[in-house]
C-alpha cells in the first residue's frame, strides 16, 4: 500500500486589523485606569505640592499621546500610507507592555491569543515589507523549529540540516536543496535559546523564520533590531509534531528578500 502523506491545508491571513484594534481598545482602557489613578491622587499631591497634580497629570498624558502615536503609525503603515519608520524600536516595546493584557482583554471578547499573535505577525511582516529590505544570499538567516522534521526520522538535523537524507517525508530536505541553490544560512533549532545563539553566530543582515505564531512573536521580538519576517507552519497533526511549511510561500519570501549575485557583484541595473 502507497505511503501518503497526511492532508493539510494552507492557514488562513490572519486579519491585521484584529491585533491593532485589540491593542487600541487595551491603550483605551490603560488610559481610563491612568485617569481613574490622576484623579484619587489629586487631593494628596495638592496638599504636598500644588504642581504636583498637573505634573503628574502631563506625564500620564504623554504616555497615553506616545502609545496611540504608536498605533496610529503602524495603522498608517499596514494602510499603505507615509509612516515614522525611526519609532519601530519603540513601538515593539510598546507591542511587549501591551500585548498581555489585549490577551486577557481578547479572552473577554472570545478571541485566542493565537489569533492576536497571528495577527501581530501579520503587521510585521507588512512593516518589513514596508522597509524594502533586500540583503545578499550569504546575509540571509533562515531559522526553522525541529518539529518541521519527520518524528519517526534518525537522523539528527539540529545545527547541520545537511544531515538529512532528502527522502521526502518532511519539508527539511526540500529547504536544504533551497539554501545550496539560493545561497542562504539554514539551520534547524530545538527552542527559542539555539535560535538566539545561531543569530548571534551567524550575524545575518535578516531573519526569515518559520514557526507557530507564539514563537514567531516571542523571535520577532527577541532579534529586533535586526529586521526579521515569519513564516507560519502548518500543523497537520497539532502544535509541534511532523509540521509542514508553504514552500511555495518560502520561495517567495526568499525571492523578495535576496539581491540577486549580478545586482551584489555590478551593483542595479539602471
Amino acid at each position: 500500500m502507497e505511503n501518503k502523506k497526511p492532508p493539510f491545508v494552507v492557514p488562513g491571513r490572519p486579519k491585521k486589523r484584529l491585533f491593532l484594534g485589540m491593542l487600541s481598545l487595551t491603550t483605551l482602557l490603560f488610559a481610563v485606569v491612568l485617569f481613574v489613578i490622576w484623579y484619587i491622587g489629586v487631593p494628596g499631591l495638592a496638599s504636598i505640592e500644588p504642581w504636583l497634580p498637573a505634573l503628574l497629570g502631563l506625564a500620564f498624558s504623554l504616555v497615553i499621546f506616545l502609545t496611540f502615536f504608536g498605533i496610529f503609525n503602524m495603522v498608517l503603515a499596514v494602510a499603505g500610507l507615509p509612516y515614522v519608520p525611526f519609532i519601530e524600536k519603540q513601538t515593539y516595546g510598546l507591542i511587549n507592555a501591551l500585548f498581555p493584557f489585549a490577551v486577557y482583554l481578547g479572552h473577554f471578547f472570545g478571541i485566542r491569543r493565537r489569533k492576536l499573535e497571528g495577527s501581530f505577525i501579520a503587521v510585521s511582516n507588512l512593516l518589513f515589507q514596508r522597509r524594502h529590505i533586500r540583503v545578499p544570499a550569504a546575509r540571509l538567516l533562515v531559522v526553522t523549529p525541529h518539529c518541521l522534521q519527520l518524528a519517526s526520522c534518525p537522523h539528527k538535523i539540529t545545527r547541520d540540516p545537511h544531515n538529512c537524507k532528502r527522502c521526502g517525508g518532511c519539508d527539511i530536505g526540500a529547504l536544504v536543496t533551497l539554501s545550496e541553490q539560493m545561497g542562504f544560512h539554514f539551520f534547524v533549532a530545538t527552542g527559542g535559546t539555539l535560535a538566539r545563539q545561531i543569530v548571534r553566530d551567524t550575524r545575518p543582515k535578516a531573519v526569515l523564520a518559520i514557526a507557530c505564531e507564539r514563537d514567531l512573536m516571542s523571535g520577532i521580538q527577541d532579534v529586533y533590531p535586526l529586521p526579521a519576517v515569519g513564516v507560519l507552519n502548518i500543523r497537520p497533526n497539532g502544535p509541534c509534531y511532523n509540521t509542514h511549511v508553504d514552500m511555495a510561500l518560502v520561495r517567495q519570501q526568499l525571492e523578495d528578500i535576496i539581491i540577486p549575485e549580478e545586482e551584489t557583484e555590478h551593483g542595479p541595473r539602471s
